[in-house]
């Protein structure tokens, strides 16, 4: 057993194997500073029958060093309601929105999050009395909430979706007019591809909203050979200047088929660093659009959470049973494979 936080021999032995799928973005020395922390979590696993679900948006650290399950919100849904099989606690390596949906799929598992900051700038945007003041102004429209949305709004609506799946939950309700909260950007580009109108709201990403189709062409000046994959909570402008547009997965999936050698992903900057192992082939052009809110879960959080079993993420009686139903429902929709 690893009982000490220094880099020893027993460290290096029980994590080198991690290191060659980040040591081409994580130095050598940095990783020697992480690595006993790593050790210790694996460890703590073990021995607290836990599992990790980490977002595509984490340092490379933490996606590749010591999660179990790594995805988007869509992926990491499926993966919250069918994969943590007999494990006792879920440790949720992402924002508060995404700890709670995890809970809401697993009522009988103790669900923990590093530090119960982590929000996010879309989920706090619009409360359950807003959704009740649209559906007040649109009566009789069904309602959908992006997955980045507090328990308590999805409550309020009738399905929850993803940026991987929103264009499936829309069309699945077969209403020519659709209540779509709480992302600006998504709703337009949704509504885009739908012929659905969609009643929106002001929310953003403060990742994404920072993108602009005016970089976008700075980048392709610089570098003729590129191809640009946004993310669809980008603007209009943006999403129409990119070669492709998806979720985080969609993304990973895509640069597959990519044929140029160099790639720029507009999106939350670790997802470069997280996918550079995988294709060596590519060069990745970087812009550090950074989340501060998943900045906030750190491997030294990881540790606390799980010695102490603190940070339980809890959901009020009133809004658990409503809030299930809405992402239960979503992940009934079967996804349909579209032109990349």
């Amino acid at each position: 057993m690893i009982s000490t936080l220094a880099f020893t021999p027993a460290v290096a032995r029980a994590t080198d194997h991690l290191y060659a799928k980040v040591k081409a973005v994580v130095p050598r020395f940095e990783w020697e500073l992480h690595a006993p922390l790593i050790a210790r979590i694996h460890e703590l696993k073990r021995e607290k029958r836990a599992v990790i679900l980490g977002h595509n948006y984490q340092i490379p650290s933490i996606f590749h060093g010591i999660s179990d399950i790594t995805g988007d919100s869509l992926q990491l849904s499926r993966a919250a309601a069918k994969e943590c099989g007999d494990a006792l606690r879920i440790v949720f390596c992402g924002v508060h929105f995404m700890a709670e949906t995890a809970k809401l799929l697993n009522p009988g598992k103790k669900v923990l999050i590093p530090d119960l900051a982590a929000g996010c700038s879309l989920s706090e945007s619009m409360s359950a009395a807003d959704v009740r003041e649209l559906k007040r102004q649109y009566p009789g429209r069904p309602a959908v909430c992006y997955i980045n949305t507090p328990a308590a709004v999805k409550a309020e609506c009738d399905l929850t979706c993803t940026s991987g799946n929103a264009v499936e939950v829309v069309e699945s309700l077969g209403a020519s007019e659709v209540i779509f909260v709480p992302d600006e950007y998504l709703a337009k580009n949704v509504a885009a591809q739908t012929g659905v109108k969609l009643i929106g709201w002001h929310g953003r990403c403060i990742v994404h909203e920072e993108f602009s189709a005016a970089q976008l062409g700075a980048y392709r000046r610089q570098f003729p050979d590129l191809t640009v994959l946004a993310h669809p909570e980008c603007s209009p402008e943006v999403v129409a200047a990119a070669d492709y547009v998806g979720s985080t997965s969609g993304m990973i999936a895509h640069l597959d088929v990519v044929t140029t050698p160099r790639v720029l992903m507009v999106t939350e900057c670790s997802m470069a660093d997280n996918v550079q192992s995988a294709h060596p082939e590519l060069e990745f052009v970087k812009t550090c659009s950074m989340c501060p809110h998943m900045k906030r879960i750190t491997l030294e959080g990881v540790v606390r959470t799980l010695e102490r079993d603190e940070h339980e993420v809890t959901i009020p009686p009133e809004v658990e049973g409503r809030a299930r139903r809405a992402i239960e429902r979503m992940l009934e929709i079967p996804l349909r494979t579209r032109p990349r």
